[in-house]
Formats: C-alpha cells, sequence, structure tokens
C-alpha cells in the first residue's frame, strides 16, 4: 500500500502526503474536511493546512489518521519523509554536487543498520 501513496508528478517531487489524504482517503471515507477534523478531534484550519501541504502529518496527526482510515502510521510518516527528503534533495541540489563522496566499509554500514 505504501507504494500507492508514493505517486509523483515529476520524479524528483513527491506528492505531499496532504494532497493523497484529500485527494484519496477522504472521499474515500465520504468525509468532509469538516467532519474528518471532528473525527480526528482538531480543529479544521489544523487539517485543512495539512490537506493544502501547508503542514506536515506529525507522529501525533499520524496515529489520528491511522485510527481513522486504517492506513498504518508508518506508512504516513514515511509519505511525509519521503515529500521533505526529495524537497531537500531538489533544493540543494547545487549544494549538494560539490560535497565529495567518500564510501564507508560494508562492515560499517552493518554496524549502523544502514
Amino acid at each position: 500500500m505504501a507504494k500507492d501513496f508514493h505517486q509523483e508528478t515529476r520524479p524528483d517531487m513527491a506528492k505531499h502526503p496532504g494532497t493523497l489524504l484529500r485527494e484519496q482517503v477522504l472521499p474515500g471515507l465520504h468525509l468532509s474536511v469538516s467532519q474528518a477534523a471532528r473525527d480526528l478531534g482538531v480543529a479544521r484550519q489544523t487539517l485543512h493546512r495539512i490537506l493544502a501541504g501547508e503542514a506536515a502529518i506529525t507522529p501525533e496527526m499520524a496515529a489520528r489518521l491511522e485510527q481513522l482510515c486504517g492506513v498504518s502510521s508508518d506508512v504516513w510518516l514515511r509519505c511525509q519523509n519521503h515529500y521533505e527528503l526529495q524537497r531537500a534533495r531538489s533544493e540543494l541540489r547545487p549544494v549538494l554536487k560539490r560535497i565529495p563522496r567518500r564510501l564507508l566499509s560494508e562492515t560499517i554500514i552493518k554496524k549502523i543498520g544502514a
């Protein structure tokens, strides 16, 4: 299911998870923004900011969303992280190109769990 939530408009830009919530989840549950906010126990403006991509899905919101729709909080947080990482890579592209790549040994990589 996580793959479906990582739909992208451009190869280098993932969708904000609020877009997925707005376009897929709320319609799929037949919920208005007002009703969803009430069900989640948050202010309508809080939910609106997430739906507009202006606010991140926090661990607390991810837990609320999991309870509301059954999509794991881990999935919501991975989507948020994926979005933020792609955005950072895009914004930092010129800087990242100047950073030399130095590779760790396989032993160290395994020790740190990567």
